[in-house]
């Protein structure tokens, strides 16, 4: 891997204002005490926002030295101006006004062009690592178009490493197969809820030393809180689901720790994960956050997890305790 990345990252959906409003200073406030809390990783992307996040992040990160930090971004949605009627707003779950068009382009120019953009936004002349993000249903032509062109933009040096970022595991795996990556995002697939990861992509970027990234170690919300939360993956959560998680937080209590605090434990315990990324809506969740990950945790609570049905056996973590 070309670009090592520390243990814990800040996610930049929330300053694209998803869900709902952060105030410019707000944001602002997130990203400086990210940095105060020693997080120097940091990821965004186009999408977030239609391209909020980016320039909020850039303009924040201005202030600190350049080597000092990782940042990645992404390609897959070329931003496009369009007319809007007063008040129109984003309809992809960004608070913001929908004074651009999101357009699905995984080829080449697309790539290249999107990543001119991200730099004029970020106000930087380059970008650590770059994610194709979420080319679910573009496979072929991120294939043929999307990750040569990255191959080819890293041994010019102009990024420093290449990835993929998706809320699903098989194609990940595909990708890692297929191309020399050195990284993956991804999100939501290795949490205490569920683990398809363990099929086949942890144990992949294991053999081939690709690191991963795990995002999404709340699933939306549901493991975010002390009891669990209403959401899971962007979408009210089932009642089995919400059951499931109220076991496991009951187990966690018993050996006093809280569910957040073992949901953003699990994934770093796998050897194949690089970095957990978590995003904030202001600069009380930011520090909360790294509380929580610091958190030790015994090594009995994942087989207590296993034994009862809650945890897939192969999910025994080899290493336990909090990210340092």
């Amino acid at each position: 891997m070309t670009v090592d990345l520390p243990p814990l990252g800040l996610g930049g959906a929330q300053l694209g204002n998803l869900y709902h409003a952060v105030p410019d200073e707000t944001a602002a406030a997130s990203v400086r005490r990210a940095w105060d809390e020693g997080i120097r990783y940091y990821d965004t992307a186009p999408h977030y926002g239609l391209g909020l996040s980016e320039r909020r992040l850039g303009a924040a990160l201005a202030a600190y030295p350049r080597a000092e930090y990782v940042l990645s971004t992404k390609v897959g949605r070329v931003l496009e101006p369009r007319a809007v009627a007063p008040g129109e707003r984003d309809d992809q779950g960004f608070d913001v006004p929908g004074t651009y068009r999101r357009r699905w382009d995984f080829s080449r120019d697309g790539v290249l062009r999107s990543l001119e953009s991200s730099l004029d936004r970020l106000g930087l002349d380059r970008i650590d690592l770059v994610y194709v993000h979420d080319p679910d249903d573009h496979f072929e032509e991120a294939v043929s178009g999307a990750f040569p062109a990255l191959l080819e933009l890293r041994e010019q040096g102009v990024v420093g490493a290449i990835g993929a970022g998706m809320n699903q595991a098989p194609m990940l795996a595909e990708f890692v197969r297929r191309f020399d990556l050195d990284h993956v995002l991804m999100a939501g697939r290795y949490t205490l809820l569920n683990q398809p990861a363990l099929d086949e992509l942890l144990p992949l970027c294991v053999e081939r030393g690709v690191g991963v990234v795990a995002g999404g170690v709340f699933n939306g919300g549901i493991l975010a809180t002390e009891q669990p939360g209403a959401i899971y993956d962007y979408a009210a959560a089932p009642a089995d689901l919400v059951e499931k998680a109220q076991k496991i937080a009951e187990i966690c209590a018993r050996h006093g720790v809280s569910l957040p605090e073992a949901a953003l434990a699990l994934p770093r315990t796998h050897p194949a994960v690089a970095s957990v990324v978590v995003g904030a809506h202001d600069a009380e969740q930011v520090s909360l956050n790294v509380r929580r990950a610091a958190a030790n945790i015994p090594a009995v609570l994942w087989d207590d997890l296993a034994d009862a049905g809650l945890l897939r056996s192969a999910a025994r973590p080899v290493v336990s305790g909090g990210i340092q």
